[in-house]
């Protein structure tokens, strides 16, 4: 009786996509794991055309960091894989986590060759709408993470009618923080008419009582 290594080995033989066939056999394994609920369970070697950067990313890279990024990738090798959700609509992989991750297989050559054109991700069990507050959520549990980019994701909830409230569960925010970010990128003057509820009036009406007296210290000097 023949044992499953040498099955595998005898089918990705005869395989004509032998990429395609290891997807397939993880796809199967992934099926019956009991580890299910972890995305990295069923990591999965994807054309790099046929994954897409998101429009909203709020992480930035310094070019100094991007050269030690495509040395490490270079040296061992990708220890971690893209984080995507499947744009069914696009019927691509959009990019929640590990935007310059998938740079330097696009910018290097020898890294492109290497990994035949194809980059390692894993896919979120997300609705496509809710890939912004992901990507949030995982640049900001690594401290990274741009005011730029972050104000951009937080204005396009706002203007979406996202709740306050939801947009702090979504993206693991502290009102008075929502608040800050909001008057350092001057949306306060874009959401002057906004609606907001009692609680975030309440910081509100706080930051606008210390501006204030900040005001009037600055006069007595």
């Amino acid at each position: 009786m023949m044992d499953i290594k040498d099955y595998l080995k005898q089918e990705y033989d005869k395989a004509s996509d032998k990429f395609a066939f290891l997807n397939n056999v993880r796809e199967i394994l992934y099926s019956f794991s009991p580890e299910k609920a972890n995305p990295v369970e069923r990591v999965l070697w994807i054309p790099m055309e046929d994954i897409v950067a998101n429009n909203y990313n709020p992480n930035s890279v310094a070019d100094k960091e991007m050269r030690l990024l495509y040395t490490s990738v270079r040296e061992d090798g990708y220890t971690m894989p893209i984080v995507t959700i499947r744009d069914e609509k696009l019927k691509k992989y959009v990019i929640v986590d590990g935007f310059h991750r998938n740079l330097v297989i696009r910018k290097f050559k020898d890294i492109s060759e290497r990994c035949h054109g194809r980059l390692p991700i894993v896919v979120i069990d997300k609705d496509i709408d809710q890939r912004m507050a992901s990507t949030v959520r995982h640049n900001r549990a690594r401290g990274s993470h741009s005011v730029d980019g972050m104000s951009n994701i937080l204005f396009n909830m706002l203007r979406d009618g996202v709740p306050e409230r939801k947009i702090c569960e979504e993206l693991g925010f502290e009102m008075k923080e929502l608040v800050k970010l909001k008057y350092i990128t001057g949306f306060a003057k874009v959401f002057k008419n906004y609606k907001y509820s009692a609680a975030v009036e309440k910081v509100v009406d706080e930051k606008r009582v210390a501006r204030s007296g900040v005001e009037i210290n600055k006069d007595k000097k």
